[in-house]
């Protein structure tokens, strides 16, 4: 084993020479520790732009660790977006794990060698990387090798079926129809994780690697008719999210060839990306509940056919999606950002952003910052907050624009006469609301072998197979 780790260094270091100082990175197989290893040596070796953080456990104990590229690690800056990369949700589809170990490591050598990119996209975004979704179910496949095994989390639960199933409120609202309840569904400690992660965290634009295929899915993943297993499913930003899977796919090695193998499905003509529900219809995925829930707009990026391919394949594989995984992050930087302010100056916290023609809203972060990823083209923008006065601007973003433009508003206060209905309004603290205290994983405890006899008020959404839905994870759509 050791001779080929030494074979695969020298490989690389070769394919990489040229004269100049370059970056070194052994395209091997990481178990769960020494995954953890590199991340956090990388860090270390980046202390004044990285850092290592959990975001909770996996059922089995593991951390689920990510690493963050910024400026100002663990902080957030005003205007600067965030980005997020989630790798093996899947533990088979181990291929978006290891490459997003290597894009780590890339990232924190190339901005010490002087990579003017590199040091361009970490100076100007906050980046966050969690190689693994599933550290449980990784092992279990690495322990088998095979094509099935360790897919889903040690509680035989698939992490990207197991997210609250917003998509189907949201179609039946736009029906006008009775808001249906959802499904008895046990909340695997991953996932709840990556919820409480996507609370906490203003994200802007998102991907999750997976493997099975070769093309990138974007939302909705759950058709709009709920017996149409292959309906196309469109969000309000199909436009937007079109743009956003050309961007990886096109950036790619073959992704958008018409001619490359589509591993026995049909996808001709289609560049390499794919409507989510067009492809095959699933409820409670991440990508849907990232846009349904939060600002962020999140892709699934389907790596190959191959969900453990040998390890002489890593480097090459890394060569085909090194530029995809740099181009989709820079693409963070589209459409529009800005300030909502008060008179006085004062950022105003969850004001909304509307764009007329696009039923789909973004809120402003605590310090009354916003992105808005939009399509070149003349949008007619709108800011609201409770108890301030209603601002609407016209704006053309040219095709050529390389960073977001920037659009702020200042909103006056105003004297409103209380509304019962604005106290229904869903989104409205969505972030408070949804468990502020982190009291989820002290109540799934249990003290002296019995459960705790008091539960806070949500409790009934994680453990009942009835009851009112959740419509406040719902944000205006």
């Amino acid at each position: 084993m050791t001779l080929y780790i030494l074979r695969f260094s020298l490989k690389v270091a070769f394919a990489n020479f040229s004269g100049e100082p370059s970056t070194i990175i052994q395209f091997i197989y990481h178990t769960n520790a020494q995954m953890v290893n590199v991340l956090k040596r990388t860090a270390a070796k980046c202390s004044d732009i990285s850092r290592t953080y959990s975001i909770g456990r996996s059922a089995e104990g593991k951390d689920l660790l990510v690493i963050e590229f910024s400026t100002n690690p663990g902080h957030h800056e005003l205007l600067k977006p965030e980005f997020k990369y989630v790798g093996n949700m899947h533990g088979n589809e181990v291929l978006g794990r290891q490459l997003l170990i290597y894009l780590a490591e890339y990232l924190c050598s190339e901005y010490l060698l002087g990579n003017e990119r590199i040091q361009t996209l970490i100076n100007t975004t906050r980046i966050h990387i969690l190689p693994s979704m599933n550290p449980d179910g990784y092992e279990l496949a690495s322990y088998f090798n095979g094509w099935l095994n360790g897919r889903r989390n040690s509680q035989n639960i698939d992490l990207n079926r197991n997210f609250p199933d917003l998509t189907s409120i949201a179609y039946s609202r736009r029906r006008y129809r009775h808001t249906p309840r959802l499904p008895n569904l046990q909340v695997a400690p991953e996932t709840y994780a990556v919820m409480k992660w996507i609370r906490s965290i203003p994200f802007v634009l998102s991907a999750s690697l997976h493997g099975g295929e070769l093309l990138v899915s974007y939302p909705f993943d759950f058709s709009k008719h709920p017996h149409e297993d292959k309906m196309f499913s469109p969000t309000p930003d199909e436009q937007m999210f079109k743009l956003l899977a050309r961007t990886y796919a096109d950036a790619h090695a073959n992704m958008a060839s018409n001619s490359t193998d589509r591993c026995g499905a049909s996808f001709a003509h289609r560049g390499g990306i794919i409507n989510g529900a067009e492809w095959y219809s699933f409820a409670g995925g991440m990508a849907d509940f990232n846009y349904l829930h939060s600002n962020c707009f999140e892709l699934t990026v389907e790596l190959g056919c191959e969900k453990f391919p040998p390890e002489d394949e890593l480097y090459p594989e890394w060569l085909r999606n090194k530029e995809a995984l740099l181009s989709f992050m820079e693409a963070v930087h589209q459409g529009i950002k800005g300030v909502v302010k008060d008179e006085f100056g004062n950022g105003i916290k969850g004001a909304t952003i509307s764009v007329r023609g696009i039923r789909h809203e973004v809120t402003t972060a605590e310090d009354g910052d916003y992105w808005r990823l939009l399509n070149p083209g003349v949008h007619v923008l709108t800011a609201t907050a409770s108890g301030y006065s209603k601002v609407m601007k016209r704006v053309n973003l040219p095709h050529n624009m390389d960073k977001a433009g920037r659009v702020d508003f200042v909103l006056k206060k105003v004297s409103l006469e209380p509304d019962v209905d604005d106290l229904y309004i869903p989104g409205v603290e969505t972030y408070e609301r949804f468990d502020p205290y982190n009291q989820f994983e002290s109540y799934r405890d249990r003290e002296n072998g019995e459960e705790r006899q008091e539960k806070p008020w949500w409790w009934s959404y994680f453990t009942q197979t009835s009851g009112s839905s959740p419509t406040w994870l719902l944000r205006n759509f």
